[in-house]
């Protein structure tokens, strides 16, 4: 392989969302650099980082169905029983509920967890605590879909704005078709996005497991799976 064909394979696309943010780093970079040169590294810095940020990976997705994807990168910090929020229309009875924390070193492109139609999609202002807090499911900024598969079964999921985070951006509308591992929006700067699934689903993941949008495996609705073990190591 050449040195131009392994550069270009190790360069990851950016997102269009980040263009602006990326330019107007890159301006002040500028600005610095011919004010105080000390300044205008860190400046360059951040604009490197800023590209990271907005990164947007290709990713290999599991098309079976029932299987229920991951639509976050990031750490699995809660999996527990609770009541989805009213806006997902998916009753009052508590539901299993996987969280996933994104930090702001992951990528922030959240995508489908399964194929199916979005029946429900609502946006709630709120508030911006540290998303890792189980009480930002309620009180943070936050946008909710509902996707209904061909098997009729429905799944919740709920983007929260967290403490640095300003803006939840929607790629999808009401009434449209998704497939599996398709981008559905993203969130600016630390998040998180918890997925509920249908009563008596049993997650395929661990608290404190690393997933990865459009790859991690966190639940099968065909219930094949009878469960699996983890070790940390």
């Amino acid at each position: 392989m050449s040195i131009v064909a392994s550069i270009r394979s190790q360069l990851v696309p950016v997102h269009p969302e980040g263009y602006p943010f990326i330019g107007v780093f890159a301006l002040a970079s500028l600005v610095l650099m011919l004010l105080w040169s000390p300044l205008g590294w860190i400046g360059f810095a951040l604009t490197a980082w800023c590209v990271y940020f907005f990164r947007d990976p290709p990713r290999v997705t599991p098309l079976r169905d029932g299987l229920v994807i991951a639509p976050a990168d990031g750490r699995i910090s809660r999996i527990l029983n609770t009541v989805p929020p009213p806006e997902l229309e998916l009753g009052d009875r508590p539901l299993p509920r996987v969280s996933i924390f994104m930090s702001v070193f992951d990528c922030h492109v959240n995508r489908s967890p399964v194929t199916g139609r979005v029946t429900k999609m609502a946006y709630r202002p709120g508030a911006f605590i540290n998303a890792d807090l189980d009480k930002a499911s309620e009180d943070n900024e936050r946008s909710c879909l509902t996707i209904a598969t061909a098997a009729g079964d429905s799944i919740g999921v709920v983007q929260i704005a967290g403490l640095i985070a300003r803006r939840i951006v929607p790629f999808v509308k009401q009434g449209t078709s998704i497939t599996t591992g398709e981008r559905i929006g993203m969130i600016r700067f630390g998040s998180r996005v918890d997925v509920y699934l249908p009563e008596g689903t049993r997650p395929l993941a661990a608290e404190g497991q690393t997933a990865t949008a459009g790859e991690t495996i966190i639940a099968d609705l065909r219930g094949g799976d009878a469960g699996r073990s983890y070790r940390v190591g």
